[in-house]
């Protein structure tokens, strides 16, 4: 715990800095470590004395004041039963075991701080999507009406995104982040709207189609009718539902805690007992304070935390080590509880980027070009395009052998929407869509996308691209699916016909896929499963289904930083066969607890009835409860060795 803190402290986060949690937290753990070594070491009292007392005042100041408050509301809070119980050690002589729990409250509340403050953050820097301001366009002084398909005789005016009305028009430059929902007027561009639908390759757009407010548009300019007030935008809900899930998502604990508050006032009521019934009786005043204070100790729940805090704290670190980032205790615990998974496409069970599946030379009597000279022809005219279809056919013709390799390209026009046309090798060579280069029935059946290739006029073949599956996902979902109850879902806004191919080929059923989803869409998907669902996406528009989830995985690498925020847990390497591990490691790790718990339960029980029923000894009942919860910590640290990952 105490390195988790040290980690913690280090200034890589200005937020952080601003965290009164944190502060008061580093200040209480770096007393406690100044003050440990000159205790261990027999220096004099004067010396550490002053130091435990300043890992105290700083790390328990703020859950004794909270604590208090409870008490007035007529609650009991177990933060400030621990605060009592540290107090009480360190009046019987036990200063450092009650500065170390001190620490570690301490330092558990600041990690709490700091992971609400960052998903803030994020949340908030997702509306940055979206630009600040829109060009919007007004009729020419003494136009009758706006026109609705050319845009001549408009006047541009830049106004405040959130100023922009339902109706109003605005133009959308290349380059340029549209400004709010809307319908193109006219125009042609390509769009990447991955943020929304999570479609790997940005979409054609023209006249009639749909637009997404923070969708960045291609090389096009488009004019767009604005159809939702600023406020109700897909991206503006996105962060609404991501805030609501987080504020309303049922408050999980660690099940030990679900009955910390009972027990809190039983030991204490005990505790007044103890001390109260033999004053009663006639018994001396420090006689039944040492034995109140004794019985504080024993009884006190030290044993209990720690039964349940090292084995998922062992588990966490093993589950670090190889590539999954936990971030917390209680996330460990849930994680075993899964019985239903969902998972998103692209970027999650497929890589998130085109590539060269197939190459289709038209047959005789077509012009007749070889794979690799078709190839070459349609990589040296898209040589200079930045659409990811041209990069992935460009990549493509790396492989290619020197000599079957085309020089430079001429006279390159690229249009949006369409394609490209250049000249090599003296032949004018057209790449493109099939449905703008007038092939759209002529189309080749695939599950990805078919750009065709038209040399001097005539249609030379095609190329078939398709986004590849990520390596170890059919292996994952075939492990998770041993390790649940239910069957696995697939959760895309892409469409149908992707969707099902990559459903059949990582062995999730058609019946579980569902397509075409809206980020508010994947999240009521979500929460109409039923049940304790895992689901594993990674873009901006799985932030709300992983915030309505049971527990969220978000991809580390591929994953925007929204999804990285709002997840349970991470996976650094983007490596799904981890899950299923990261699954059956929390589930050892929850019955490592309940042995620990009946463990610390027996030693406890034992100690109780010792000091009620006889005279336990203030050293022997300070050896058994330290004693107990050394080895309830031990058994716990199991879970750090390999064979814990690989059973």
């Amino acid at each position: 715990m105490c390195s988790c803190m040290v980690a913690l402290v280090q200034p890589t986060d200005t937020r952080l800095l601003a965290l009164p949690e944190a502060r008061w937290a580093a200040v209480s753990t770096a007393a406690f470590l100044l003050a440990l070594p000159l205790h261990l070491l027999g220096a004099t009292a004067w010396l550490w004395g002053p130091l435990y007392a300043a890992a105290y005042l700083a790390g328990g100041w703020e859950p004794a004041l909270e604590g208090l408050r409870a008490l007035r509301a007529k609650t009991l809070d177990v933060d400030l039963l621990m605060i009592v119980a540290a107090l009480g050690a360190a009046s019987i002589g036990q200063v450092m075991d009650g500065a170390l729990l001190i620490v570690i409250f301490a330092t558990s509340g600041a990690m709490e701080a700091l992971a609400t403050a960052r998903t803030e953050d994020s949340v908030r820097g997702l509306l940055g999507l979206a630009p600040p301001t829109a060009t919007r366009l007004h009729p020419a002084s003494g136009a009758a009406e706006e026109k609705e398909v050319a845009g001549e005789g408009e006047r541009e005016e830049t106004v405040e995104a959130s100023a922009l009305a339902i109706g109003d028009v605005i133009l959308v430059r290349p380059g340029e982040r549209v400004a709010a929902d809307g319908r193109v007027l006219d125009g042609a561009s390509d769009i990447d709207q991955a943020t929304i639908t999570g479609e790997p390759l940005p979409v054609p757009k023209a006249a009639g189609d749909e637009v997404f407010a923070g969708t960045l548009n291609g090389t096009g300019a488009l004019r767009v009718r604005v159809e939702r007030d600023p406020s109700d935008t897909v991206i503006a809900r996105v962060v609404a539902l991501v805030e609501e899930a987080s504020r309303t998502k049922a408050p999980t604990q660690l099940f030990v805690e679900r009955i910390e508050h009972r027990y809190a006032l039983g030991m204490v009521a005990a505790t007044v007992l103890v001390f109260a019934v033999p004053l009663a009786f006639g018994a001396d005043l420090t006689g039944a304070l040492l034995r109140a204070m004794t019985f504080m100790i024993v009884a006190s729940p030290c044993a209990v935390v720690l039964a349940t805090m090292p084995p998922l704290l062992s588990a966490i670190a093993n589950a670090g080590r190889h590539g999954v980032l936990i971030k917390s205790a209680v996330v460990m615990e849930r994680l075993g509880q899964t019985d239903r998974i969902a998972y998103d496409k692209t970027g999650t069970l497929t890589e998130g980027t085109p590539h060269l599946v197939k190459i289709l030379p038209e047959p005789e009597p077509g012009p007749g070009f070889a794979e690799n000279e078709l190839l070459s022809l349609a990589a040296a005219a898209e040589h200079r395009s930045e659409h990811p279809l041209a990069r992935a056919i460009v990549a493509a013709a790396h492989d290619l052998p020197r000599g079957e390799t085309h020089g430079e390209a001429y006279d390159f026009r690229s249009a949006p929407g369409r394609g490209v046309t250049a000249t090599v090798a003296g032949r004018e060579v057209a790449v493109g869509s099939p449905e703008r280069l007038g092939e759209g029935t002529a189309v080749p059946d695939t599950d990805g996308t078919a750009v065709v290739v038209r040399v001097d006029g005539v249609r030379a073949g095609w190329l078939l691209l398709a986004d590849r599956i990520r390596p170890g996902a059919p292996e994952a979902v075939t492990a998770l699916n041993r390790l649940t109850t239910a069957p696995p879902a697939l959760l895309t806004g892409d469409s149908s016909r992707a969707a099902h191919s990559v459903a059949e080929r990582t062995g999730i059923p058609s019946d579980g896929v569902r397509a075409g989803l809206l980020p508010h869409e994947k999240a009521e998907a979500v929460r109409e499963m039923g049940g304790r669902v895992l689901f594993v996406g990674d873009g901006v528009n799985d932030a709300p289904a992983l915030a309505a989830a049971h527990t969220g995985i978000a991809m580390g690498r591929a994953g925007s930083d929204l999804a990285l925020e709002t997840a349970d847990a991470v996976l650094v390497h983007d490596d799904l066969t981890a899950v299923p591990r990261a699954v059956a490691l929390s589930r050892r790790a929850r019955r490592l607890v309940v042995q620990n718990l009946c463990l610390a339960g027996a030693f406890i029980g034992v100690l109780v009835v010792w000091d009620l029923a006889g005279h336990l000894p203030l050293p022997l009942g300070v050896a058994g409860h330290e004693g107990s919860t050394i080895l309830v910590g031990l058994n716990g640290l199991r879970l750090l060795r390999e064979s814990a990952w690989r059973e």
